[in-house]
């Protein structure tokens, strides 16, 4: 199969790459390398490797292709907060932009690297593909109005599929800290404190960044059928923690530091528990292979074997924000980067 990947060089990318080759595959990567300060350690690069933007592609670049897996995004909340406009610049036009190039070029399969964030808070019962989407942040805005509008480009011969990946955490050769659990794991190796941000209460399902490239290649293999135009939860019911759980485990594997909670500290308006019968069912085979304690276990370990410095969070390496504001002032980014902070019309602008 030929894949084409965009953000291969991202947090997840690296492991979907090197499953990838490693499953026989040809691969073409696209990617900015706005993160290439966040390299802990070497990986595989595809036998197509474009530092480029995706508003510069061209039907002509993915034809031959079997699918596209779209992982390029603004990542997470924060970012989105920072400028919206951008946000919704890059995750819905670059998305769609990326999506009309490979419809046109015949390729028939698209997997959307969407989020279980699209929930914003739920009531205690996990909730379904089905449910209602209630977004509380600009990053989660997107992944739904995305998923609506790819949904309107499906056909016969081009088939949508949205994976709502759990929250990512875990080690990557391209590592990032700002996640709650890679961020809790970072004080306490910086500081000796593992610090909470909020009373500890919402709930999050997670799963790691590994994890996420293998269901990707689950769906890279599924009969188009069980897929078509499907959104999927991605993750696993015993994988879901209050932030307090995660803290303890960081807790269990560093005891020497001080767990703390933040004075007059509230509670995340994100939270929420996720059904993932509808992944189970579909694919049965599929389990994840890492746990919690597990995947914080082996990112303690490379902590310490790739020596992080002790600046990792208040430097601007491994914190996706700081890295984009620091190449934002030195205008390291595409000029559209720049794009003035204004309220943002999705239906008005239109695919």
């Amino acid at each position: 199969m030929r894949v084409f990947v965009t953000g291969h060089l991202g947090y997840i990318g690296p492991h979907l790459v090197d499953l990838l080759l490693a499953a026989g595959h040809e691969v073409t990567g696209i990617d900015l390398n706005l993160f290439e300060d966040s390299l802990i350690y070497p990986h595989l690069l595809p036998q197509r490797h474009l530092i480029k933007d995706v508003f510069d592609l061209r039907a002509d670049d993915l034809k031959g292709h079997d699918a596209v897996v779209h992982l390029a995004a603004i990542s997470n909340d924060a970012m989105g907060v920072l400028n919206p406009e951008l946000t919704w610049k890059v995750n819905y036009e670059g998305t769609l932009h990326v999506a009309a190039c490979a419809k046109k070029a015949g390729v028939p399969r698209f997997l959307q690297s969407s989020s279980c964030s699209v929930y914003g808070k739920t009531d205690d019962k996990p909730i379904d593909e089905t449910g209602r989407a209630a977004p509380v942040s600009v990053y989660a805005e997107t992944k739904v109005k995305v998923e609506e509008s790819l949904s309107e480009m499906a056909s016969d011969s081009f088939s949508p599929c949205y994976l709502r990946n759990a929250t990512a955490y875990g080690t990557s050769p391209r590592l990032r800290l700002d996640l709650v659990l890679n961020h809790l794991l970072a004080t306490a190796y910086t500081t000796g404190e593992i610090k909470v941000l909020t009373d500890g209460t919402p709930w999050r399902p997670l799963i790691h960044c590994r994890d996420i490239a293998r269901a990707f290649i689950h769906f890279l293999r599924a009969p188009l059928e069980k897929i078509h135009n499907e959104a999927f939860n991605i993750g696993a019911p015993r994988e879901t923690y209050q932030v307090r759980d995660v803290a303890n485990v960081v807790k269990s594997l560093m005891p020497h530091c001080r767990l703390s909670f933040a004075e007059g500290a509230t509670s995340d308006p994100r939270d929420y528990k996720v059904d993932f019968k509808k992944l189970n069912t579909t694919f049965p085979d599929f389990e994840l292979a890492y746990d919690l304690t597990a995947g914080a276990r082996e990112l303690k370990e490379h902590f310490h074997k790739f020596r992080m410095p002790s600046d990792c969070l208040s430097g601007d390496c491994f914190i996706r924000l700081k890295t984009l504001r620091r190449k934002l002032g030195l205008r390291q980014v595409p000029e559209y980067f720049h794009v003035a902070e204004k309220p943002f019309e999705p239906a008005a602008r239109g695919p």
